[in-house]
């Protein structure tokens, strides 16, 4: 039977209560960790928030009545206890907080019973993620769980409280807003009061930032809510956090000043990283070209190699061909892998398919100087001594190849190059390496679409220099944008924004937009550039992704209360799900059934 608190009063959380507190009568309130029944006397690990403290119940210190109490409890119970702290009369348990006291109790309370939970409450929990997330109220009990939402409240806070002291205000945005058709897919919110009609929840505010730069508040900060329905994957959800800036009369390096103090205070703060400053920038060409990704991992080398020059003549029509069709050559070194098993080697290049690679080059480089080689037959002695030297290659290397156009091989070998990273342990959680990624191209063509897309989006500002381009060659134009990428995610992006009316209205003409339907999807924008805008720019973070690196984890979802899995549902609620019919009727829609589905039901 549970009990009231009535009357007692907690007056610390389990770790609160330390070796300074000796001789003193406390009150701490949390759940059963574990038991163990000696007999004359029962001990207790009581778990809240903090951590936990060895409770020691005595039958003459406790009475008749709590002792037995006492003798009830079950993993997960809810009690609250009054006790006298005593230095441990047993061993001292170093890898507690609390190792060195116990409380001997007087006074029990159980002020809530549990069933046996379907998982034990622990750290690293080897339970399978479904289960786990169906249950998941119970999962975030888990210590190490409880040290990331924790972790997050902390940086949250430290975020604040950096940029209030920089003179940035926090401004609130809206959740029911305009769909926009750029970027990645909205979710759709119908509207009861104006019948087939939608608001869109946002990508991020960022038009209404701008707006805000618009209408003279000089700097805007936000924890802001964000929703894309998109493909999930370990480091992105449905619904996510950023932190979000906008900045007036700045350019790149002003934003970028902002965001490296920033990046140096929080991580101090929160973890005791030292970010060393300046952090080192680099070109999205130079990052594409060296790592194959524009959020390049630096923890380890193992960069792609440009070959292109020393095949092109040789006998390998895989190589030839692509370099015919305006593609490129490229390798990266695997040192110390010559003796690769070819099964492993064959992973690898299936591994490659699944980037887009029609196939995978290997030549490995033997320890008597010989090599093993899936194209040497093609080429001449010269051609192969020629291509080693090229990529550094030394007795025992593994040496892989890539050919294809520019885009699919830089894809192939910078995932081949982070699956071999991960394969031979060259990840280091413990290093924090930053990188600024900048220069990115304004627009990128999309073959689906058949027309040029915006990188980022519709209101990056173009490189100055490089906006003659934009009718004659489009692809070469650079943009005002920069990431900041952390250990090979990117942990932040942003841009500066276009503030002359002419040049956004060309930018929305140049991504196939007529100057009326531009209006209809961002007249309020445009409009208010009539208005006397300020040059402005801006920077969001993933704030959820800022705490998993920080936290060391594998997963996004270890850093958020409620997460979905991967096909965007919530095991725990059983969302989304149907709604009433009488739900449809008030918003003016129906459900239409698929052949499939009716097959199905």
């Amino acid at each position: 039977m549970a009990e009231s608190m009535k009357g007692m009063h907690r007056s610390h959380r389990c770790t609160e209560v330390s070796s300074a507190n000796i001789g003193e009568t406390v009150t701490v309130m949390g759940w059963v960790q574990k038991r163990r029944n000696l007999g004359s006397l029962i001990f207790i690990d009581l778990r809240d928030r903090s951590g936990i403290l060895q409770i020691v119940f005595d039958e003459p210190k406790v009475g008749v009545e709590g002792f037995a109490k006492a003798g009830t409890l079950r993993s997960e119970f809810v009690v609250a206890v009054t006790g006298t702290v005593e230095k441990r009369t047993a061993a001292v348990n170093e890898n507690l907080k609390t190792g060195d006291i116990e409380v001997i109790a007087s006074d029990i309370r159980i002020l809530s019973e549990s069933e046996t939970p379907p998982f034990p409450i622990e750290e690293h929990s080897q339970t399978k993620e479904d289960l786990r997330l169906r249950y998941r109220y119970l999962d975030l009990r888990r210590p190490d769980i409880q040290r990331n939402l924790m972790m997050k409240s902390k940086v949250a806070m430290l975020l604040r409280n950096f940029m209030e002291k920089e003179g940035f205000l926090e401004v609130e945005t809206p959740i029911l807003t305009k769909s926009t058709p750029e970027g990645a897919r909205d979710y759709l919110v119908p509207s009861r009061v104006h019948p087939g009609t939608f608001y869109a929840l946002p990508q991020s505010p960022q038009l209404f930032k701008q707006l805000l730069m618009c209408a003279g508040y000089d700097r805007y900060f936000q924890i802001a809510r964000c929703f894309r329905d998109e493909d999930l994957r370990a480091d992105r959800q449905p619904e996510f956090t950023q932190a979000d800036m906008e900045l007036s009369f700045v350019d790149v390096d002003d934003v970028i000043d902002v965001n490296e103090r920033l990046l140096q205070y929080v991580f101090k703060e929160a973890i005791g990283i030292d970010v060393q400053l300046p952090i080192p920038r680099m070109s999205w060409q130079e990052a594409m070209d060296r790592f194959g990704s524009d959020k390049p991992d630096t923890r380890f080398g193992m960069e792609l190699v440009n070959v292109s020059d020393i095949v092109k003549e040789c006998g390998f029509g895989v190589f030839t061909v692509a370099l015919e069709q305006g593609g490129s050559v490229r390798g990266i070194n695997a040192k110390g892998q010559g003796a690769m098993p070819r099964k492993k080697i064959d992973k690898l290049v299936e591994f490659a398919k699944g980037y887009g690679a029609k196939g995978l080059a290997y030549l490995a480089v033997n320890e008597d100087g010989t090599y093993k080689s899936s194209f040497a037959k093609f080429m001449t002695e010269d051609e192969l001594k020629a291509l080693v030297e090229k990529m550094q290659g030394e007795l025992g290397d593994l040496l892989l190849f890539a050919a294809d156009k520019n885009k699919v091989v830089w894809d192939v070998l910078g995932a081949l190059r982070l699956e071999l990273a991960k394969q031979l342990e060259l990840l280091d959680k413990n290093q924090y390496n930053f990188l600024w990624i900048t220069e990115f191209p304004l627009l990128e063509w999309s073959d689906e679409e058949n027309r040029f897309m915006a990188m980022h989006h519709p209101f990056t500002m173009p490189m100055e220099e490089d906006w003659g381009k934009i009718d004659s060659d489009p692809g070469a134009v650079r943009a005002k944008a920069y990431d900041i990428v952390l250990n090979g995610t990117e942990l932040g992006g942003g841009s500066v924004r276009i503030h002359q009316n002419d040049i956004q209205e060309k930018m929305l003409e140049v991504l196939g937009f007529s100057k009326e339907r531009a209006h209809e999807q961002f007249g309020f924008l445009l409009d208010a550039f009539a208005y006397g805008v300020p040059p402005h720019a801006g920077l969001a973070y993933g704030l959820d992704r800022m705490v998993m690196l920080m936290m060391k984890c594998d997963s996004i979802r270890d850093v958020i209360a409620f997460p979905k899995v991967k096909d965007a549902s919530c095991l725990m609620t059983d969302a989304p799900n149907v709604v009433d019919d009488k739900q449809l009727e008030e918003l003016a829609l129906s459900i239409q059934v698929t052949a499939q589905e009716e097959k199905i039901v």
